[in-house]
């Protein structure tokens, strides 16, 4: 009976043991398992609600980010049709030679063969140019004189014609109307009067008794001559932007000045300069990209002489391009004086942003 009973008990299956062993009261060690961590969980069952919910905000994001700009080109669209012919035209007449000036300055052209890459070689026939260090001495004299007399002229006349009490229009249309003539026009009024033979200077010198002058003829009068005819030219236009300035400045400081007791000069000096100084420092700087570029004055009253003594860099370029047919260097040439007057465009750009600012 025992043996059978072994017997048959070894034959039950595993299953049926294990739980004749617990509900007989044996305690059977634990059959171990694997436990997921409270970390692993939330991540599988979190993940996909998750990513729809980082996709569906993008989605909204972008829709949103659409939305804006179809509305914005809804509202500014005739805007830019109607700036499209000005861009295209910008673009035509100053982008595009921009850009094939500076391409053919490492070029060799002579509008008949093909454009042959020459890399630095225009380059260095500039700077070996005798007429190179001529041309910028003299364009540079002339900036300095033209700041000399063309700055302070301008900003006296303002200053004159603000402190009148009446026929104040008359004097402003009075300085301006040089303005109005082309400027070739006013290089042969000029001429004309700095004529030796039959000028109206050299007759008025002559009328009280002063010799006259061969003002053009002579090397060290004909660079001052012209910086005198640019000066009376454009001297109204400045004078104009400073009568502007100058109505900016508040009337209650002039009138605590004169009860202090201050004079003319003083009002001038400490309170009228001071306040128009941010517009007198733009002006400087333009006056000086402006000048940097003169070309009519002395190509139509001098041509560059006498003995090369009103030679410009705009000249030089001009004799380049039309006289030795030498399109490579005048494109150099015109490169580096680019490169010049950048440097006082930022500073332009730059002061313009701080006194928006300021404002």
């Amino acid at each position: 009976m025992i043996g059978r009973l072994s017997s048959r008990l070894r034959r039950q299956p595993a299953g049926k043991q294990i739980d004749r062993q617990r509900g007989s009261g044996f305690a059977l060690p634990p059959i171990p398992t694997r436990r997921m961590s409270s970390k692993e969980i939330p991540l599988e069952r979190s993940s996909p609600s998750r990513g729809a919910t980082v996709e569906k905000s993008v989605a909204e994001g972008e829709h949103e980010a659409l939305g804006r700009a179809r509305l914005f080109i809804g509202r500014n669209l005739g805007g830019y049709l109607f700036l499209l012919p000005a861009l295209f035209i910008f673009a035509l007449f100053v982008w595009y030679p921009l850009v094939l000036g500076f391409i053919l300055s490492f070029q060799s052209v002579d509008m008949i063969n093909p454009a042959v890459w020459v890399g630095w070689k225009n380059y260095q026939k500039v700077f070996s140019d005798p007429l190179f260090g001529v041309a910028w001495h003299n364009t540079l004299t002339f900036t300095g004189y033209a700041l000399l007399f063309g700055y302070l002229v301008p900003l006296g006349l303002a200053l004159l014609i603000n402190e009148m009490r009446h026929a104040r229009a008359l004097f402003r249309l009075a300085f301006y109307l040089p303005v109005m003539l082309p400027p070739i026009v006013t290089a042969f009024l000029w001429l004309w009067l700095y004529n030796a033979d039959f000028g109206l200077i050299n007759a008025l010198l002559k009328a009280v008794h002063l010799p006259g002058g061969l003002w053009l003829e002579n090397q060290s009068t004909a660079l001052p001559a012209l910086v005198v005819v640019a000066t009376w030219g454009a001297a109204g236009s400045t004078m104009l932007i400073y009568l502007a300035a100058l109505q900016g400045v508040p009337a209650s400081l002039y009138e605590a000045a004169e009860l202090d007791g201050s004079n003319l000069w003083q009002r001038i000096w400490h309170i009228t300069l001071p306040t128009i100084r941010p517009i007198m420092l733009l002006m400087l700087v333009l006056q000086i990209i402006a000048t940097m570029q003169v070309f009519t004055e002395p190509f139509t009253i001098t041509g560059g002489g006498p003995n090369n003594a009103t030679m410009t860099v705009l000249i030089l370029i001009y004799r380049y391009t039309f006289q030795d047919a030498e399109f490579g260097e005048a494109s150099a040439l015109g490169v580096i004086l680019f490169l010049v007057l950048a440097v006082f465009a930022l500073i332009y750009m730059r002061m313009t942003s701080r006194l928006m600012e300021a404002d």
